[in-house]
């Protein structure tokens, strides 16, 4: 049993270091430090679907609450500022988030977080359906030479086929009218292997979401989803959330589109609408999520350290 864990856990260690290697290379990203906490007064919070509630933490020096991040979708926009980083250029940090919310009876979910979370500058024309796919494109060349260099070491029955699939939220409404969203997903990922969905956020033909996005980082027109099929879980594992980031016209339209509009008031969407922000495409990517599809483990907690209730622990056989 030692010497499972131990090799279990020299795999999660390759994977980490080798993939971050390869997306930096890609993406010309630099990698920095993440912040835990956010103040909630600045704006810089990940909202998510809106419904979340962020850990909060009591700082007894300052006398006020922080958060403990969701992800760092708008910090990491903010820094690429403040540090003027020049376009084709990014960040990327090793993020822990807790979200307490999570469905932790779900194999591929968690309370504890951990992504890699990236973001590049990009010139203001560059806010396009090609900027988004040649970013992914960069992802999907890091996963695949992850994957081979981890079978010549490891071995693993993973297969990745040689190009992505693009795909659109409405164009698989339109395939699959009788299934749910998350049916489409399984579907399209059984078939192709690895699928970017592009179109996450803004309602589709049939007036309802594929899936909800917060409205003040990804425009909904031009961000999407990286998934992958796991033939262990047979179902899809979504490894990658990203996107081209809002301008002010977008930021506005998506606000609006919630009724959310009191939003803008805050700091960080002030900066936005002020020209103070550059433009960005970025994402995040599940660190755990990646080494257990790889791995071929069947749940999120043999690859990570966090808190189940305890029939999953006993069901999966997690210490």
């Amino acid at each position: 049993m030692k010497n499972q864990f131990i090799t279990r856990q020299q795999s999660v260690r390759w994977i980490k270091q080798h993939f971050n290697q390869g997306l930096c290379e890609q993406l010309s990203l630099l990698e920095v430090e993440a912040p835990l906490l956010t103040d909630p007064k600045q704006g810089e919070q990940d909202s998510l679907s809106g419904n979340e509630q962020a850990v909060q933490v009591p700082i007894t020096a300052l006398a006020r609450n922080y958060e403990v991040v969701h992800s760092l979708a708008k910090w990491k926009r903010q820094l690429l500022a403040d540090y003027n980083f020049p376009i084709g250029q990014g960040i990327v940090t090793n993020m822990k988030a807790l979200r307490p919310m999570e469905d932790i009876y779900s194999p591929i979910h968690s309370v504890m977080v951990d992504q890699w979370d990236w973001e590049q500058v990009i010139a203001e024309e560059q806010r396009n359906a090609v900027t988004l796919r040649l970013a992914a494109e960069g992802i999907f060349t890091a996963l695949k030479n992850t994957v081979n260099g981890y079978k010549q070491l490891f071995g693993s029955a993973v297969t990745v086929p040689e190009k992505l699939t693009y795909v659109t939220s409405e164009y698989l409404l339109r395939r699959y009218p009788h299934k749910c969203p998350k049916e489409r997903e399984h579907a399209i990922a059984e078939e192709c292997g690895v699928v970017f969905i592009q179109g996450i956020g803004g309602k589709l033909s049939n007036g309802l979401l594929h899936d909800t996005r917060a409205p003040d980082y990804d425009d909904w027109q031009l961000n999407g989803d990286l998934l992958v099929w796991s033939s262990v879980l047979q179902r899809s594992i979504e490894l990658s959330s990203m996107g081209v980031r809002v301008d002010k016209v977008r930021l506005m339209a998506q606000l609006t589109e919630l009724k959310r509009e009191h939003e803008s008031l805050q700091p960080w969407h002030q900066r936005l609408l002020n020209g103070q922000l550059p433009a960005t495409v970025g994402g995040g990517i599940g660190q755990s999520r990646l080494c257990m599809w790889l791995m071929q483990e069947p749940h999120i907690g043999y690859v990570q350290a966090s808190v189940w209730p305890e029939e999953i622990k006993q069901r999966y056989g997690l210490v």
